[in-house]
């Protein structure tokens, strides 16, 4: 940089000389100074750079390739907006409402499920004392209700209660399941939710099994809400009726639907007429089978890595497709139900008998959106699909 004194006003050889020298010396200065700044300030630029290029790789990393990733999220976000959770109050968690999934357990090393204190725990299969899931299914279902991480669970802040049930190759027998269901029922559960025979790779042996039937009308009779899956053998020729205890006149059964709400291929099928061989008589409202759909194609899920190992668990996601998850769903809208209307619970001033569960699952009938606008139960669809606000301002309204 030049200085901006004129030298054709120095007569003086020496002077003007020794302001050149001023100048050259104040050029050196400012151009050392300059060059100083500017090294700076790259030096600044290059690390402000990196530390935003490995903070915006960081975050990529986690999202995408150790989180659950924008297409699992964007569709557990679909999945709300179809059934309408996502339209709820904040506030609206399940706070207070007790619920007991019964299944394979749960890992609890898995890092959305570390901030779970479950309120009891028991082990029907194996007898052990310490909280696991050797099968991994428990832990999906539980995932779909209470997970806080890169999933985040319908019902996050309910009381959970967890009976394990089924064992490592996913099977239960009619004892340890009707076991489990009356430990439930011992343990103040609101609501049983059982997605039991509902996803591929569960197939409990107690299917049709009495005591679990026994069981499962003894908890309604408390006025315990319980949700079970309707089967996923709905592309089957033998599809002869949904799954028991689903079967069950005053169960909650739950069938499945895709992405765009459309009836999934494997939703087993309600057979709702009267029968001569075996005997049954004809459904009658609200009590068809099943009740109603809710998400149950490719859900996005929490996966356990450890095998009941008791060793952390990865954070790993995925997607599975079966009426377990759909029952989750339900599981999940109902505690929110209870929460906004605690009279409705078990030892509310409305709960506790088998009418209010009665008083509920029209409730459920009078809410949910039928297909096609239909005004008939549909053998599949059920009365329609869950919409979880509505179901909740009927009951309040009620």
């Amino acid at each position: 940089m030049l200085a901006t004194k004129s030298i054709d006003i120095i007569d003086d050889k020496k002077a003007k000389d020794a302001i050149l020298q001023d100048n050259w010396e104040w050029d050196e200065f400012d151009d050392s100074a300059i060059k100083s700044i500017i090294a700076i300030c790259t030096i600044l630029l290059i690390l402000f750079s990196s530390g935003v290029i490995y903070i915006a790789w960081n975050n990529w990393w986690n999202d995408e390739a150790i989180g659950p990733g924008t297409f699992l999220t964007s569709r557990q976000q679909n999945y709300e907006n179809l059934v309408g959770f996502s339209d709820l109050d904040t506030n609206l968690n399940g706070f207070g409402v007790t619920v007991c999934i019964v299944d394979s357990g749960v890992d609890l090393t898995h890092p959305d499920l570390r901030h779970q204190n479950l309120v009891g725990w028991k082990d029907f299969v194996n007898s052990r004392t310490e909280i696991y899931d050797d099968h991994g299914h428990g832990t999906s279902m539980a995932g779909i209700m209470v997970a806080k991480g890169g999933l985040n669970g319908l019902a996050s802040n309910v009381n959970l209660l967890v009976a394990k049930a089924l064992s490592k190759d996913g099977s239960g027998s009619d004892e340890s399941v009707s076991n489990a269901i009356d430990w439930c029922n011992t343990n103040n559960a609101d609501v049983i939710s059982l997605s039991l025979g509902g996803a591929p790779g569960v197939f409990p042996s107690f299917l049709g099994g009495d005591a679990v039937e026994s069981s499962t009308s003894e908890a309604i009779s408390e006025g315990i809400y319980v949700v079970a899956a309707a089967g996923n053998d709905g592309e089957e020729e033998n599809d002869e009726d949904v799954d028991s205890p689903c079967s069950v006149e005053n169960v909650i059964c739950v069938g499945g639907v895709g992405i765009e709400g459309e009836i999934w291929s494997g939703s087993s099928k309600g057979s709702n007429d009267f029968q001569l061989i075996p005997p049954k008589l004809s459904r009658q409202d609200p009590d068809k089978k099943p009740e109603l759909v809710a998400p149950a194609e490719s859900v996005p899920i929490l996966i356990s890595t450890n095998s009941g190992a008791n060793e952390p668990s990865s954070a790993t996601y995925g997607t599975a497709s079966g009426t377990s998850a759909a029952t989750v769903y339900v599981s999940s809208a109902i505690a929110l139900m209870l929460q906004s209307n605690p009279n409705l619970t078990r030892n509310g001033n409305s709960g506790g008998t088998t009418e209010a569960v009665e008083n509920v699952k029209q409730w459920i009938k009078d809410s949910c959106k039928p297909e096609n606008n239909s005004e008939e139960h549909d053998d599949y669809y059920g009365y329609g699909l869950l919409q979880v606000q509505t179901l909740i301002n009927r009951s309040i309204s009620a």
